[in-house]
């Protein structure tokens, strides 16, 4: 029997130990895939974050004092 074959087999025999290895695999293979694309991208323009006092207003619902 060849490999194939018995890749059927095993399929066939069990479906859901099957299905779970091939998701492994997915999950093992998926950020050597994914990392590199995500880092490719250029992320070299910061936003600046918000003053402490923009944040307290907008939580409280008060108006800034300028």
């Amino acid at each position: 029997m060849g490999v194939m074959e018995k890749l059927k087999i095993f399929v066939v025999q069990e479906p859901i130990v099957a299905v779970s290895c091939l998701i492994g695999g997915i999950g093992l293979l998926l950020p050597a895939v994914v990392r590199p694309i995500l880092d490719s991208f250029d992320s070299a323009e910061q936003v600046p974050p918000p003053q402490l006092s923009e944040v307290v207003a907008a939580v409280t619902g008060k108006k800034q004092r300028d």
